[in-house]
């Protein structure tokens, strides 16, 4: 299952509950607990990877037509503002 890389966001989000869930069962045998474990760290890297990919999206919706004017950063100051 950890294999399906077109695995959609909320459905390994809902797998990572899963597994959470499993690990605090205390009940769980060590080999298991440790399949688990990779199980959710590959899906914690899926799921970041992902976000990044929706943020880097909704940066390019939201940047300016011009986008390769350059513009002034925000922590620069003006030259008629006192710089402390």
């Amino acid at each position: 299952m950890a294999d399906d890389k077109s695995r959609s966001f909320e459905t390994s989000l809902a797998r990572l509950d899963q597994i959470v869930k499993a690990l605090e069962n205390e009940d769980q045998e060590l080999e298991r607990a440790v399949e688990l474990y990779k199980e959710g760290r590959e899906l914690i890297a899926r799921c970041e990877a992902q976000l990044k990919t929706a943020q880097q999206a909704i940066d390019a919706a939201n940047a300016p037509a011009n986008a390769s004017a350059p513009t002034r950063p925000a922590e620069e100051p003006m030259e008629d503002e006192a710089p402390f």
